[in-house]
């Protein structure tokens, strides 16, 4: 896994200084908990078709559509789709648009996202569809920390409370920085674990960056009978020095020799 999110990492950047824009710190910090839930958790087929066994499948959304980098670059080192089309990402007339886009017809994006605190709610709908179409996966959802301020995130998590979504699995990239500096300083979560716990939910709080704590945490709640939660900790702009919880990499592309030094800083990790 280490060496798949490494290529996952190194093609990032590669997209984001092609398309010469992008949002670098939030698609590096999530990089590991995609590995994870690709490579162990999710039960999703690479064919993207519509068959019955098809309908069974996981449902993943990422809710911090700005993040589709990582997305798409674990999707294409995953098998769904080719390698080559990254190389397309953020051109006019791509498949992989700045947000991911439904509409697309792209393999492994479920729905369209980016709009700040939506991913959550369709998420919830998704869950509840599913409960009553006796399907017995899982809904993981993966939202910012800088997201979770919005409201509309907290009427969701009221909602599969109130509905008792045991097929729903929140993910908080809590990597303690936005667009306009940090959480605290913008709108404090804090104590965002002893929140999500008054919502209903089972709380795990981890290191997002640590394979065996992400692959556990997701494996409990994978088996959970409750709504769960995990709290990742994680580190903006993560792998590469310069970028790391450094606020303005949130969203502008690397240029040349930053590219360099970054791909030349992964490769030897």
């Amino acid at each position: 896994m280490k060496e798949f999110a490494k290529k996952v990492r190194c093609d990032i950047l590669r997209m984001i200084y092609n398309a010469k824009s992008g949002h670098p710190g939030g698609a590096l910090s999530c990089v590991d908990i995609l590995t994870v839930l690709y490579k162990k958790i999710l039960n999703i087929p690479l064919e993207w078709d519509k068959s019955i066994d098809f309908k069974k499948r996981d449902r993943f959304i990422l809710s911090k559509g700005h993040a589709s980098p990582a997305l798409y670059a674990v999707l294409a080192n995953a098998g769904y789709f080719s390698t080559e089309l990254l190389n397309g990402f953020r051109i006019l007339g791509s498949k992989l648009q700045g947000h991911p886009s439904s509409r697309v017809n792209l393999p492994g994006i479920e729905v369209s996202t980016g709009s700040l605190g939506q991913g959550l709610s369709i998420g919830v709908g998704l869950a509840l569809s599913m409960r009553l179409d006796n399907i017995n996966s899982k809904v993981y959802v993966l939202l910012g920390d800088g997201e979770m301020q919005e409201g509309s995130v907290w009427e969701s998590l009221m909602n599969a409370n109130n509905q008792k979504l045991d097929n729903l699995v929140i993910i908080i990239d809590k990597n303690r920085l936005q667009i306009d500096g940090t959480t605290d300083e913008v709108k404090t979560l804090e104590p965002l674990d002893e929140k999500l716990k008054a919502f209903g939910f089972e709380v795990q709080t981890i290191d997002g960056h640590n394979f065996e704590e992400i692959e556990t945490a997701l494996i409990n709640a994978k088996n959970s009978k409750n709504l769960c939660a995990i709290i990742a900790n994680t580190i903006k702009g993560k792998g590469v020095k310069f970028m790391e919880n450094n606020v303005s990499w949130h969203g502008k592309a690397p240029d040349k020799e930053q590219l360099d030094m970054a791909l030349e800083e992964l490769n030897a990790l």
